[in-house]
């Protein structure tokens, strides 16, 4: 896999809602991906996560154009039955900490493919997951 960085919901999010506190900076951040030739890569549960939220705080029509934005730009990939199981055991060894399937199953996805993650989520840190910076 040439250079790439693997999505969190935060920032697909943020590019696309002007409102959004990350907004600048998720815009910022897609410019210079592209300027340095790194590919987004999307895990599917990210995907279905990050339309879920463009489609309810921002609408149908930001949906659809985010989905086929998104479906057009970025490379997705599909987390083994392994890289769940091994999530799931990531959130009972940090049972006293909120992390989301979403985003365990992001870090050991990041893991396995070793490339950092694209993330404004702190949990990614107490999760010991490479964070692109």
């Amino acid at each position: 896999m040439k250079q790439a960085v693997l999505a969190d919901t935060g920032p697909l999010y943020a590019a696309v809602d002007p409102d959004d506190e990350h907004h600048a900076r998720a815009q910022r951040e897609l410019k210079r991906l592209a300027r340095d030739k790194r590919e987004v890569v999307v895990a599917y549960p990210t995907l279905l996560e990050a339309y879920t939220l463009v489609l309810y705080r921002l609408g149908k029509q930001a949906g659809s154009t985010w989905l086929k934005d998104t479906l057009g730009g970025a490379a997705l990939i599909n987390p083994t039955p392994e890289d769940y199981r091994e999530a799931a055991s990531k959130l009972t060894d940090l049972a006293d900490q909120p992390i989301t399937l979403f985003d365990a199953t992001v870090a050991v996805l990041a893991a396995r493919l070793g490339i950092e993650v694209w993330t404004y989520d702190h949990h990614f840190d107490v999760m010991h997951a490479a964070v692109w910076r």
